[in-house]
């Protein structure tokens, strides 16, 4: 896999890696951005749903199963959107994310607002705000892949490595800005759902600047032709076209180059997911403040683990200048341990600590993954092992969420012990079974 030491950048130096197929530096900080918004939007959103949850009197594994009903459909999504690319240009399909994350946004905070106001009973508020989330699970699926293979079709090796791992610092930054900032929106008659509102006018920035500034991607002759093989969906999504060149028509979940990828990246997503499916109810439990005071310390421990996040990709990773298998591996002992530290913290400050240090571990897992699925493949697989990286993104939070909080509702360490155990087995399993 070799090592990026030199080629790992600072957010300001990315133009200076860039092959011949170039990605300016303002062409960067549009993809950056268009990542970046949903990760802010849904991170703000996240922590401010159990104080949301408890204030209707909507039991905690509801608001888990809102998140997780998304899921469903965002994964089955991904994977169609990342094949249209073909079709449509990678441009158009973050335009529709965009659109997606929007309407979804707008729609939630509306329904909450009435909500929280007593004007709707608490049965249709949650109805209203599944049919919300499953819009951006629908639509809001089609930005991810699309920016992946937008990158993946201008950079190649070592140099993808990098910009991938810079593009997954913008779920870090996203988790900072999205609790930091979501306070500040808190405003009548809106109330808790006012951030969500704020957001979406965000969005709808961020997506004039794509249509006025990001040039028509027309994807080149090595990336036409390449369909992703659905075998639960008895080929309905596989295309008929022919690949160009002499691959593969299809490029198969199963094909032995991105299998073990797709184990990792599920079962690691699964254990990050729980984890912060759970912290928010964690905060509330444990610091035993009032539900207003108690969304600032969400926010802070938020804040705290998306600041580890950042530091690894943005510091530990160009600095150590490890291989995917390398990151995967450590970032797994590490997550487990931070989330060990975690579960059992009963101050602000081992609960703040523990979450930054599983942050680091997680930050360094994802773009490891990531990076480590796009190498294995060729260049025109590329919009097709980005829309499973998407759709196996989308995996873990079909279950792990609610199940994170059922084991809650159990014993309040169980949760965060089981995904410890989790990470440790699947490290062993990534030195034993994943080649360097």
């Amino acid at each position: 896999m070799g090592r990026i030491r030199d080629e790992m950048p600072h957010f300001r130096d990315l133009t200076l890696m860039t092959p011949a197929a170039s990605l300016s530096r303002e062409r960067f900080a549009l993809l950056f951005a268009v990542m970046l918004v949903a990760a802010s939007g849904n991170t703000a959103m996240q922590s401010l749903m159990p104080a949301i949850g408890r204030e209707l009197g909507v039991a905690d594994l509801w608001v888990a199963v809102a998140f997780s009903l998304s899921a469903v459909v965002w994964v089955l999504m991904a994977p169609y959107w990342a094949r249209r690319a073909d079709h449509r240009g990678r441009r158009a399909l973050m335009r529709l994310g965009l659109y997606g994350f929007i309407a979804s946004s707008l729609i939630c905070g509306g329904i909450l607002a009435a909500g929280l106001h007593g004007l709707l009973p608490a049965t249709i508020v949650f109805v209203i705000f599944v049919f919300g989330r499953a819009i951006y699970g629908g639509w809001g699926s089609a930005s991810p892949p699309a920016v992946q293979a937008y990158i993946a079709a201008r950079t190649e090796g070592e140099q993808r490595t990098a910009y991938l791992a810079a593009l997954a610092s913008s779920f870090g930054l996203g988790t900072i800005i999205g609790p930091a900032i979501a306070p500040l929106f808190i405003f009548e008659p809106l109330g808790l759902s006012g951030p969500l509102i704020v957001f979406a006018a965000i969005g709808v920035a961020v997506l004039i600047w794509v249509a006025l500034r990001l040039p028509d991607d027309t994807p080149g002759s090595a990336a036409r032709g390449q369909v992703i093989d659905y075998p639960w969906m008895g080929g309905f999504f596989s295309g008929r076209r022919q690949p160009a060149g002499d691959g593969p028509q299809r490029l198969r979940w199963r094909d032995p180059r991105v299998l073990p990828w797709h184990i990792i990246g599920v079962v690691g997503g699964h254990g990050h997911a729980a984890l912060l499916g759970i912290i928010g109810f964690l905060v509330i439990d444990r610091s035993g403040v009032p539900l207003a005071e108690a969304q600032q310390s969400i926010a802070i421990v938020l804040m705290a683990g998306a600041g580890a996040t950042l530091l690894a990709q943005w510091g530990l990773i160009p600095f150590l200048a490890l291989s995917p298998r390398q990151l995967v591996f450590w970032g797994l002992l590490i997550a487990a341990a931070g989330t060990m530290l975690t579960g059992f913290a009963l101050s602000m400050y081992g609960m703040t600590l523990g979450f930054a240090i599983a942050s680091v571990g997680f930050g360094l897992f994802r773009p490891g993954f990531t990076s480590g699925a796009s190498l294995a493949v060729r260049l025109d697989e590329q919009n097709a092992v980005a829309g499973m990286v998407t759709s196996v993104n989308g995996v873990a939070y079909i279950a792990a969420p609610a199940v994170g909080v059922l084991l809650y509702g159990a014993w309040i360490p169980l949760p965060f012990l089981a995904t410890a155990a989790g990470m440790v087995l699947l490290a062993l399993w990534v030195w034993a079974r994943v080649k360097a």
